[in-house]
């Protein structure tokens, strides 16, 4: 209840459209009138970026690409640009990796641009790597304690955090005692993908009507002065101040066929327009209906035979770290998906009967627990090796050392690796559940779901269909399921909604 508490008292600290002060970070709203009366006024670039920013919206819309433009704005009004200090973070190391790979590649677009006028090639390279918040907090072994808190805030003006869904309530709470009192967040998401495995549903409850937009007509005209674009009339209201610092993002560039018109449709709740759209089939999507094992087995066998085949092939006159990316990559185009870990259609069930299909097929060699081509996930965090919960790598050949094993890592474009023998919490990972594969894009995507799904709501068949690129396939063993998950909407009550209603 502390935590929670803690968290509303930071995320309604905002100042309104014209940059008057509403509530500041962690101390009293006195306080923070002193301060601003003590230095007098504030930063062009404070004045533009605000305490609190919530960019929402689905896969594709957009949400890297306008965070970029909002760096470039920041630096572009900061009094002294080589001095303003932006962070990249978030929940895991691949969704680190990919913000820091997208918002790079933005900027470099924008850069050629913007020209002479503003040297953000130099500027963005300062901002460093993305990384995990348990590492950009200081984690430390055996305590849940961080480094980085009120008393040691962290070296930052602006902290971008993306696959803010992924955020539970006590890391949040953590992350904004963490906070310098001036620092802006800006927090990136879809609100409609699943919630945290742990308590809270905080980006869910943060901009639970951004649909609506409930903007007042000081933010109106504080947009159209600011930007020259003009909010529709239809988003007008008074929805609160955490509101006014919300945008979501509502066009897909990437989704504009099949996988997108199934997304809407599990989204919204409507079974009949999501079984019309699965049952069309096509290039982008198929279902096998009634399913049994051995459809999962034959997918499994088509989708890995390429990473696989590669390894076999080896790298020819790459180098071997090239070829060891190029493997990753390969690997990364595929994943099986399941609703649920136990039984015959959860993780652990098919992690092992598609090795034993693999083995039989001739794609892998079984030597023992660790062995070539092995998929594996990192189920704690492991300080001493750099590898957190969530992280997947590939168990290859260490070409130093004949004979050992080294689990490999993509992040970005970048790879590392750790001897497979230093590895203690680990699993297979051919499959891997829903939860897991937040902030991860496959070009196809396989979702798997149970038999019985009494605990499966729709936040889960809309992340898992959103998890594909290009290509996604449902199998169910039984077809109620999936129209029941359609209709079930998660519901937590954390405390959070009604805390910011009365804030």
């Amino acid at each position: 209840m502390r935590s929670a508490k803690r968290r509303c008292e930071l995320v309604v600290q905002w100042t309104d459209p014209n940059g008057a002060p509403l509530a500041r970070y962690s101390c009293s709203r006195a306080s923070r009138r002193r301060r601003v009366a003590r230095t007098g006024r504030r930063s062009r670039s404070h004045r533009l970026a605000r305490s609190i920013g919530i960019i929402t919206g689905g896969p594709g819309t957009g949400k890297t690409y306008t965070v970029a433009r909002l760096i470039a704005s920041l630096f572009a009004t900061a009094e002294d640009p080589g001095r303003l200090r932006i962070a990249l973070a978030a929940p895991t190391g691949k969704a680190a990796a990919r913000l820091k790979q997208s918002i790079d590649k933005a900027l470099d677009d924008l850069a050629g641009k913007v020209g002479g006028a503003l040297a953000l090639k130099e500027l963005a390279g300062r901002m460093g790597a993305a990384r995990t918040l348990h590492s950009l907090l200081g984690a430390r072994p055996d305590t849940r304690a961080f480094a980085h808190n009120k008393g040691n805030p962290l070296d930052v003006d602006v902290l971008i955090v993306d696959e803010a869904s992924m955020v539970h309530l006590e890391m949040m709470a953590s992350l904004l005692d963490a906070l310098p009192a001036n620092a802006t967040l800006i927090l990136l998401g879809d609100k409609d993908q699943l919630a945290s495995v742990e308590a809270g549903a905080v980006l869910g409850d943060l901009c639970h009507d951004a649909q609506a937009g409930g903007y007042t007509a000081a933010t109106l005209d504080y947009a159209l002065a600011a930007s020259g674009e003009a909010i529709p009339v239809e988003f007008t209201g008074s929805a609160g101040p955490l509101a006014q610092q919300t945008v979501m993002l509502r066009h897909s560039r990437r989704f504009g066929g099949p996988i997108g018109q199934l997304a809407l449709a599990v989204n919204a709740g409507d079974v009949a327009r999501a079984t019309e759209v699965l049952r069309a089939e096509g290039d982008e999507i198929s279902w096998i209906e009634n399913a049994h094992q051995h459809h999962v087995l034959q997918l499994a066998a088509d989708g890995y035979a390429r990473y696989l085949s590669a390894i076999v092939a080896g790298g020819g006159g790459e180098t071997h770290e090239a070829w060891v990316g190029g493997v990753l990559k390969s690997f990364e185009a595929f994943r099986i998906l399941c609703a649920v870990r136990e039984g015959e259609w959860g993780v652990v069930g098919l992690n092992e009967v598609i090795e034993h299909k693999l083995e039989a097929a001739g794609l892998i060699r079984k030597r023992g627990e660790w062995y070539v081509g092995r998929p594996v996930m990192i189920t704690r965090n492991d300080y001493g090796t750099g590898v957190f919960n969530g992280d997947i790598g590939l168990t290859l050949a260490d070409p130093a050392r004949p004979g050992s094993l080294r689990v490999y890592f993509l992040e970005g474009d970048k790879v590392r690796s750790v001897l497979a023998t230093r590895l203690r919490n680990v699993e297979t990972a051919y499959a891997m559940t829903v939860h897991k594969s937040q902030g991860s894009e496959f070009r196809h995507t396989v979702m798997v779901l149970p038999r019985e799904g009494k605990m499966i709501a729709r936040e889960l068949v809309y992340t898992g269909i959103t998890r594909a690129s290009e290509q996604f396939t449902l199998v169910s063993p039984a077809g109620a399921v999936l129209g029941e998950a359609i209709l079930r909407k998660t519901q937590r009550a954390s405390g959070l909604r009604e805390m910011i209603a009365r804030s």
